[in-house]
């Protein structure tokens, strides 16, 4: 998320109540994430073992709970509690906002675009020309449609991520900014569900096809020309490359790429990446040719076990 204006470092630090390392008056500009961060960003880090990933990252502000060294060209926010605090500066820059019907609709509707009856279009959603938007459908704040983009009955565009830090009470959530961006013609079927980004954007890429019950995790980028099938269940912060197919209930882990071209076979599951133009299968997921040699060794095995008592 970037901000409307720039900040100084005492301002934020002022906000958060915390204690800063840094000239007072370098510039913030934004708050992100790790994977999505650019010079001018906050980043939160509150675990030893990602403390060197976070400092060494592009993002020029550090949200800590350690007092160490400021890196060169960078500034620290030193916080007790960094998940805390960077919930609080979503709340501070961007709250979230309930839909009224008294109010004036904030949203956009292309030329030629059909919303059927019973669509849900929270504020700050733009959607392009040419759609089709099927009944039933939640189009949740600072949603981006395309043109000639068709969603059917009963998809959630912008639901909240699924990304919680374990408490001694229970679970805290990361509060989610981000959006849902869906590029030129690509259809979602019926009763998806795709979550926003936690201060980045989820995007589906032009032309890609979904089928019904598929769940997209936030920050995840799904390419151009994707065909994905039913029930297939992506976690936050994958990329998709361009023209990757994957079938039906596959399930893939945070955190991987699935190069171009690639194809993933039905109930597979995703662990690490899959190298583009590969074609894998099982679960952790293989070669594919590989792992039907297997499957046909171990029907064997009976009469192997037969044929040598």
């Amino acid at each position: 998320m970037k901000f409307n204006t720039t900040y100084k470092l005492s301002e934020i630090a002022q906000i958060l109540e915390c204690e800063f390392k840094g000239d007072p008056d370098f510039p913030i500009t934004g708050m992100n994430e790790i994977h999505v961060v650019t010079p001018g960003d906050i980043v939160f880090v509150d675990h030893p073992k990602y403390y060197d990933k976070a400092l060494k990252s592009a993002a020029t502000i550090i949200l800590i709970n350690k007092n160490v060294e400021c890196p060169e060209g960078k500034a620290l926010l030193v916080s007790q509690d960094p998940f805390r605090d960077f919930n609080k500066l979503t709340q501070h820059f961007n709250p979230f906002s309930a839909f009224a019907k008294a109010e004036l609709p904030t949203y956009q509707i292309g030329k030629n675009t059909i919303v059927q009856p019973q669509v849900f279009i929270a504020n700050d959603v733009t959607v392009g020309k040419n759609c089709v938007i099927h009944s039933h459908v939640s189009l949740n704040n600072g949603c981006v449609i395309g043109d000639n983009v068709t969603i059917h009955s009963g998809t959630v565009l912008g639901s909240d991520a699924f990304y919680y830090k374990r408490r001694a009470d229970g679970y805290d959530k990361l509060l989610s900014n981000g959006r849902v961006i869906v590029e030129d013609n690509v259809e979602i079927g019926a009763n998806c569900t795709i979550d926003r980004g936690v201060t980045g954007d989820t995007t589906i890429g032009y032309g890609s096809k979904l089928d019904n019950l598929i769940h997209i995790g936030h920050d995840t980028v799904i390419g151009k020309h994707v065909l994905i099938a039913s029930q297939v269940g992506i976690s936050g912060c994958v990329l998709v490359e361009d023209d990757v197919k994957i079938w039906g209930q596959v399930g893939v882990r945070s955190d991987v790429k699935i190069g171009q071209g690639a194809e993933v076979f039905a109930q597979s599951g995703i662990s690490k990446d899959v190298p583009a133009g590969s074609s894998v299968f099982g679960t952790p997921a293989s070669d594919s040719k590989e792992k039907f040699k297997e499957l046909a060794a171990v029907r064997m095995l009976p009469n192997f076990m037969k044929n040598n008592k």
